[in-house]
């Protein structure tokens, strides 16, 4: 069994012109869906996509989210390189969280996300669950 596959080889026919398969479980864009699949991740991305937040903001705009939640989660998508944590050094503490370089490259995803939402609202309003 293979544990790595060099770049563009992650369970791919030789027909395809892309470089990653999030089905085959060794591609790394795998390790990506699972990490923004939480809904959580998915909330916290799309509120920190308008700009720099506090804590306290995230939990005001993500309605639902625990404390221990929103931590777990924002920790999770610093240590994959998609958030920045800002710490002001001050008394009191003031610390801001916003999208890193590769978390703004994701922005036009949610975007994306956003307008078929919008388009889908009548659907989206007779969903059993």
């Amino acid at each position: 069994m293979v544990k790595y596959a060099p770049y563009g080889a992650y369970g791919l026919s030789i027909m395809t012109e892309r470089k990653t398969n999030p089905c085959f479980k060794q591609c790394p864009s795998r390790k990506f869906i699972e990490l923004i699949g939480d809904k959580w991740a998915l909330l916290v991305m799309h509120a920190l996509a308008n700009g720099p937040r506090r804590n306290g903001q995230l939990m005001q705009e993500i309605e639902g989210i625990s404390q221990k939640m929103l931590t777990q989660t924002i920790r999770r998508l610093e240590m994959n390189g998609l958030v920045a944590r800002h710490d002001f050094q001050t008394i009191p503490p003031k610390v801001e969280y916003s999208m890193t370089e590769l978390g703004c490259s994701f922005r036009t995803v949610l975007s994306s996300l956003d307008d078929w939402l919008d388009e889908h609202v009548p659907e989206l309003l007779t969903l059993p669950g």
